[in-house]
């Protein structure tokens, strides 16, 4: 395979796990983004590194910093109440009162009323589990 085609095989499989990799750890997110910028890069070594932050324990920070870039995509085209029950439901996260599971259940409502292909890939909105490779 050639590395236009490893590269191009690396972007996809990072474009559905990034923000995964983002709610897990920020540092390891930095890390592979600086991979990819390599050279040569392969899409094994990429699974290695993504597979890295699979038994990592929940971080809030980190996960509110991947919601506010999934946000992102949604907050041109969403109502002010819209972006008031997801800052409410995430800020109830950060306390305690609820948990991931609740956000993304609210995220993936937004991405039902305002579809987004590229969201729709996400692992993290996909049941949380990353993409492995066959």
């Amino acid at each position: 395979m050639s590395q236009k085609n490893k590269r191009k095989e690396c972007e996809e499989h990072w474009a559905k796990n990034k923000y995964y990799v983002l709610s897990k750890s920020h540092k390891i997110y930095l890390e592979i983004r600086e991979y990819l910028k390599e050279k040569e890069v392969d899409i094994l070594i990429l699974n290695e590194k993504i597979q890295k932050v699979r038994d990592i324990k929940e971080n809030k920070k980190d996960f509110r910093n991947a919601i506010l870039h999934v946000w992102g995509y949604f907050k041109k085209q969403s109502s002010e109440i819209e972006q008031r029950e997801l800052f409410n439901i995430l800020e109830e996260y950060m306390i305690g009162k609820n948990n991931q599971k609740d956000v993304i259940e609210y995220i993936n409502y937004l991405l039902r009323k305002y579809p987004n292909k590229y969201l729709q890939e996400s692992t993290l909105l996909t049941g949380g589990q990353h993409e492995t490779l066959a």
